[in-house]
């Protein structure tokens, strides 16, 4: 296991012991991070506006387009290393 991916598993779990939910916006930047850094760019159809939820975590996904899995694991890594220091909204 890489380095990248042993962050990526840790940070798997870091994020269920946060102290505090983070924002909706937040929550979708890891959605978005992990379902790149796990299945790479998003495929199928965008939800319609009858499950806008769906619609937004799509979206999300889908503007990762690109972005190498090991980047995208690096990323959430990060992102949750920033929530547990508190330094990320």
């Amino acid at each position: 296991m890489s380095d990248v991916d042993v962050q990526f598993v840790q940070a798997q779990e870091d994020v269920k012991q946060l102290p505090e939910r983070p924002g909706n916006l937040t929550l979708l930047r890891l959605y978005a991070l992990f379902k790149q850094a796990t299945l790479g760019d998003a495929r199928g159809d965008t939800p319609g506006l009858t499950d806008i939820i769906a619609k937004y975590k799509h979206d999300a996904w889908a503007a990762l387009r690109g972005t190498p899995q090991n980047t995208a694991k690096q990323r959430y890594a990060e992102l949750v290393e920033a929530l547990k220091n508190g330094s990320a909204a």
